[in-house]
C-alpha cells in the first residue's frame, strides 16, 4: 500500500496535511469534505494521541481501484472473471514465505490512531481493518470487513454480520469448544483489499484471489503470537483470538448506510499482541463514504455481470449506482422483453442487494444517474415498466422487514420502436477544450 500511495503522491493525488487533527471528529470531518469536494487521497502526518499517520480515501474512486488492476474504471464487471481465474496458477504459487521484517515494532493497541467518527458513536472504532482467518476444519482463508469497537489494550467488540464466512468460522469454533485465531491488518496490499470485498465460494482462500489479481505471489510472513501468516509489506497487524461462547455489548456506531446502529451483543476479540512498521500507516475509512461501499459495489456488480450473462445474451455492462443496493445494468436489446428477463435475472442472482434494478440500453452511461434517471423518466411508463415484487427479503440484517420487497424499472426503449429514441447529438461537443476558446484566467 506505500507503494501505491507513493504513486499516486507523484501522480498529484493526495493531500498531505501536517496540521495536527484531532482523532475525535475532527479527523473524519477532514475527511467526509475532501470526499465531498476533490475526493482526492489524504494523509494526516499529525494525529492527536498517537505517533503513526493516518491515511484515509485511497480506495475511494474508481479511478484509482480501475489504476491498482490496470484496467478501465469502466471495465471492471467485465474484467473480474478474468482477473479473478481461479482455474490457472500463479507462476511461483500464490504465496512466498519470507521472514518477519528485523524491524518491527511491538505496541499496545492504545498507541494506535484511535477515531471516532460521528457524534453518537460509543467510542473509537476501527473501519479499515481486513480480518484473516482460516476454516477450522479445512484451513481454508478469509479475508473480509467489520468493524471494531475499541474496549481495552486487550479488548475489541466485533460485528459480525449473519452469514459472512468470518461469523461461519467462528461458530463453528465455538462448537468445536475452540478460540478462533484471527489477525487484523491495516494496510495490506492493494490487492488483498480488494480480495477481502470480492464474492468468493466458501472453499476458496481469498488470498489466492489477491495473488491472482496482482499476478505474482503474495510475500507472507509468520505473526508471532498466533499461527497465520500476514502479508510482510503489511502497515499494523493485531493478533488474536475470538472468544467462544462469549458476546458483548457494542454500539452505537453510525454505519454505512448512514444511519445510526444501537447496541447489539456482539463478538468479543482478545487481543494478544500488536505490530507496525516503521513509520506505519494506520488505513482509516469513514463508514459509507466511497472508500468502504465502492469495494463492495464493484464486487457485487461483477458478481451479477458474471451471473447474468451466463444465462442471457447482450449484457453489456453493470453497476451499482449510486449505492449498493442499486443495480443499474446495460444491455444491448435482442428481442421483445429481453429487458424483463434481465430484471427477473438479476433479483434471482443476487438475493441480498439487488433492492432496486433498473435496465437500459446502451446508449446510456450508468455511472452517470442524472443519466439513468433521464432513461427511466423518459423511456418508462410508470404503469407498465415498473414491477414491485412484495414480501421478499433482501438485506439480511433487517430485524423489522424494512428492506423487504423488490422495485424493478425497464427503462429500455420499446424494441419494436427503437428508432424513435435515437437520442440527439451535438458533434464534437465531448471533445471541446474550453480554455481555447475563453482562454486562461489571469
Amino acid at each position: 500500500m506505500r507503494a501505491y500511495l507513493e504513486r499516486l503522491q507523484q501522480q498529484g493525488q493526495v493531500h498531505v496535511i501536517d496540521r495536527e487533527v484531532d482523532p475525535k471528529f475532527e479527523l473524519s470531518a477532514v475527511t467526509d469534505k475532501v470526499q465531498r469536494t476533490d475526493n482526492k487521497v489524504v494523509l494526516f502526518n499529525r494525529v492527536k494521541g498517537t505517533q503513526f499517520p493516518v491515511l484515509t480515501n485511497i480506495y475511494g474512486s474508481r479511478e484509482r481501484l480501475a489504476q491498482i488492476l490496470g484496467i478501465k474504471p469502466g471495465d471492471f464487471s467485465r474484467q473480474w472473471t478474468k482477473l479473478t481465474n481461479l482455474g490457472t496458477k500463479v507462476e511461483g504459487g500464490y504465496t512466498r514465505t519470507v521472514p518477519p521484517p528485523s524491524d518491527l515494532i511491538d505496541c499496545k493497541m492504545s498507541d494506535l490512531p484511535l477515531i471516532t467518527y460521528c457524534e453518537k458513536d460509543v467510542g473509537p472504532y476501527f473501519t479499515a481493518a481486513v480480518f484473516y482467518a482460516k476454516e477450522p476444519e479445512t484451513g481454508v482463508g478469509n479475508l473480509s470487513f467489520h468493524r471494531s469497537m475499541v474496549v481495552s489494550d486487550k479488548e475489541l467488540r466485533c460485528r459480525l454480520a449473519p452469514r459472512h464466512h468470518l461469523t461461519l468460522y467462528h461458530e463453528k469454533a465455538e462448537k468445536m469448544g475452540k478460540h478462533l485465531e484471527c489477525v487484523m491488518m491495516f494496510g495490506p496490499p492493494p490487492e488483498l483489499f480488494l480480495a477481502a470485498a470480492a464474492p468468493v465460494p466458501y472453499d476458496v482462500d481469498e488470498v489466492e484471489v489477491a495473488a491472482q489479481l496482482r499476478g505474482a505471489p503474495i510475500e507472507m510472513r509468520p505473526c508471532k503470537w498466533v499461527d497465520l501468516m500476514v502479508p510482510a509489506s503489511t502497515e499494523m497487524v493485531i493478533e488474536g483470538r475470538f472468544l467462544p461462547n462469549e458476546r458483548r455489548p457494542e454500539g452505537p456506531f453510525g454505519e454505512f448506510m448512514g444511519y445510526y446502529v444501537g447496541v447489539g451483543n456482539n463478538a468479543v476479540f482478545e487481543v494478544l499482541g500488536v505490530s507496525a512498521r516503521p513509520g506505519g500507516l494506520f488505513h482509516s475509512i469513514l463508514s459509507g463514504s466511497s472508500e468502504e461501499v465502492l469495494s463492495l459495489e464493484l464486487s457485487i456488480a461483477a458478481n451479477i455481470f458474471q451471473r447474468v450473462n451466463a444465462v442471457l445474451p447482450g449484457i453489456v455492462d453493470v453497476t451499482c449506482n449510486p449505492f449498493a443496493f442499486q443495480t443499474i445494468v446495460k444491455i444491448r436489446q435482442q428481442y421483445e422483453g429481453h429487458a424483463r428477463q434481465v430484471l427477473l435475472a438479476v433479483m434471482g442472482a443476487e438475493l441480498t442487494w439487488a433492492k432496486s434494478v433498473i435496465v437500459v440500453d446502451e446508449d446510456v452511461d450508468i455511472y452517470d444517474i442524472q443519466d439513468v434517471v433521464w432513461a427511466v423518466l423518459t423511456r418508462a411508463r410508470p404503469d407498465q415498466d415498473t414491477i414491485l415484487i412484495p414480501g421478499v427479503p433482501s438485506f439480511y440484517r433487517d430485524p423489522h422487514k424494512d428492506h423487504w420487497g423488490r422495485i424493478a424499472v425497464d427503462a429500455c426503449a420499446p424494441f419494436a420502436r427503437r428508432h424513435e429514441y435515437e437520442r440527439k447529438r451535438v458533434p464534437g461537443a465531448r471533445e471541446v477544450k474550453l480554455e481555447e476558446y475563453l482562454g486562461k484566467r489571469t
